[in-house]
């Protein structure tokens, strides 16, 4: 039964990427520029108030031009596994664009492109997290200096990774 809902998962996700592939990353996610949320936007996953934490900021762009804002992208892969708890008026095919931001330089990133690190010892404000990077270098690094178990590609998390993360 696991293996049946982690196949579910997976081709949720893959479709999730087929349909968004297509669509530019917005103006944001091409000039690198900081984004924030708005003060009074709530992580739709735990319920924290995304603006409180700038430097873990997540968020999903849907074509119609609305967003949702997470406060890490446990919660955003979270979200994107099961739309039809959090948004049942979305689907994965209303994704226009992904944007998480680069541990490091703090430049908002395309999320299908990054490179998630999981399992190190870095905690972002709900707890273990799944960090990201631009480059795969950075997260390869980040990992020696953190304790980091694993590099994954967003087509890469599962249900299993982020219980992981529990």
């Amino acid at each position: 039964m696991a293996a049946k809902r982690n196949v579910t998962f997976t081709l949720v996700l893959i479709t999730c990427l087929a349909v968004i592939a297509p669509f530019p990353a917005d103006r944001a996610l091409a000039s690198g520029a900081a984004v924030t949320a708005p003060a009074d936007a709530k992580c739709p996953v735990c319920g924290m108030f995304v603006a409180r934490y700038p430097d873990w900021f997540t968020s999903l762009t849907f074509r119609d031009g609305s967003a949702v804002y997470f406060d890490g992208a446990k919660d955003m892969f979270t979200f994107c596994l099961n739309m039809k708890k959090y948004r049942p008026t979305k689907s994965p095919k209303d994704i226009a664009s992904v944007a998480v931001k680069d541990y490091y330089s703090l430049k908002v990133i395309d999320g299908r492109k990054a490179f998630f690190v999981s399992g190190s010892n870095v905690y972002g404000p709900m707890g273990k997290e799944l960090v990201p990077f631009a480059r795969e270098s950075d997260a390869r690094e980040f990992i020696k200096d953190h304790n980091g178990k694993k590099i994954l590609r967003f087509e890469d998390v599962t249900p299993a990774v982020l219980k992981s993360l529990e």
